[in-house]
Order: C-alpha cells, then structure tokens, then sequence
C-alpha cells in the first residue's frame, strides 16, 4: 500500500495504529501474495491521494471496487482510462445516462473519473480491496471501520460538502452525517438491478452543484471528456 502523504494523514493517521487496521493489514498483504487482488496495492488509497481532505466538496460513495481485470483503479466506479466505452461496467453507464438526463452531459467515451476527483469529488469505496472475479471477498475484514473514519473527518469539515449516498449500504452511512452545513442526497443504486427504481430521475448532480454554488463553491464541470478519437 502506498503511504498517505497529504492531509488526510493527520485526520486518519490514528487508525493505522490501531489493532483491526494491524490485522486488516496482514489480511490484505498475505492476499496480494497469493491470489490476484484489485486495485493493485499502488492504487489502494488514489482516493485519498487525488482528493485532499481540503479539497472535498463532494463524496460518492461506491460499495468495494470492480473486481474484473483491469478495471479498478482505487476511485469508486471509475475504470482505466483505455476501457472502451463498451466495457464501461453497467452501474457507470447509467451514471452518464442519469448526468445526460439531469444535466445534458454528453455519453464519454471511456469511465475514467480522475477528472472529478481532481475537482474535489472524493471517489470512495466503503471496501478498498477484493479478490479477482470475487465480489465482496474482502468485506467484514476491516475496511469498513476505516473508510468510516474518513466518512467521519468529511463529516467534521465545517464547511459546505455534499454526499452522494447510492444504495442500502452507502445510505447507511447518513447515519454518521449530522453536521448541519452539509448536504445528504440519496437515491437508489445506479445498477442495472436498482437504477430503475429511483436513481434514474434522482437528478442528485444539479442538486449538488445547486448546493455549492449557494454556498459560493465552485461546482463541479461533471462533463467527462472523450479519450479515443474516432480514426
């Protein structure tokens, strides 16, 4: 794992001392050695390095990361940037179709959300590891209490940031949310299974900017731009 250099060391710091965090390591170490794990552990905490504590305006949160080959990259639903627009995975289809529905984004060719992080948009998994072709193969093993720790350092900012709670597990997390200058958006889970149910219409993008520019944020420009240009 690549060491935290920026300021989320001192909001998180403490948790590496801590004993789940020294089992939560020796767990996804001796994973890495035998079997084939996502991100690779370079990419585990791009979060957190792309995404300053300072810097947070937004949080979406994912569940843990894609666990097909060459897709996870540590930012919750982004894919490698020379994923074709065809292997985008299906829940981050229907983000774009929801940003296209809500904003008139156009449809990029690629899933690759740097962009929004680099804005401020923290791009967090509640799990920030999984075995190859295994969903959720690393929950329950301490993650969560991490991730909930930075949950709860965005939660102490005292300033305007909004979240972005798709589905049961993410929705959750409101629960840990009571700082009064903050905004909770929820909505179902941008899956095909779900989408439909709620996150199609949910219209949280143009809430979210509404909300900063009220406060005298920046927005965020949610328009991915193209990578592969057509021959």
């Amino acid at each position: 794992m690549s060491a935290i250099t920026n300021d989320w060391l001192s909001a998180v710091g403490e948790e590496f001392k801590k004993p789940y965090y020294t089992e939560l390591y020796k767990f996804v170490k001796e994973e890495y050695s035998n079997h084939v794990i996502y991100p690779p552990s370079g990419d585990i905490f791009n979060a957190l390095h792309l995404t300053p504590l300072h810097n947070v305006k937004v949080v979406i949160l994912g569940q843990d990361p894609y666990h097909n080959e060459h897709q996870a990259h540590g930012l919750s639903f982004s894919v490698l940037p020379d994923v074709s627009a065809k292997d985008v995975p299906p829940s981050l289809k229907n983000i774009y179709k929801e940003l296209h529905s809500d904003l008139g984004c156009f449809i990029p060719d690629n899933g690759y959300l740097k962009k929004w992080a680099d804005q401020g948009v923290l791009l967090l998994n509640t799990v920030l590891t999984v075995r190859a072709h295994e969903a959720a193969s690393h929950r329950g093993h301490g993650w969560e209490k991490f991730t909930d720790a930075i949950i709860s350092a965005v939660n102490k900012e005292d300033r305007p940031i909004v979240y972005m709670l798709w589905g049961r597990p993410a929705g959750e997390k409101a629960a840990m949310l009571d700082n009064p200058k903050q905004l909770v958006l929820k909505a179902p889970h941008p899956s095909p299974l779900s989408a439909s149910r709620g996150f199609f219409g949910c219209k949280h993008f143009s809430q979210c900017n509404d909300f900063l520019r009220s406060n005298g944020i920046e927005p965020i420009d949610w328009q991915i731009d193209n990578i592969h240009t057509a021959n």
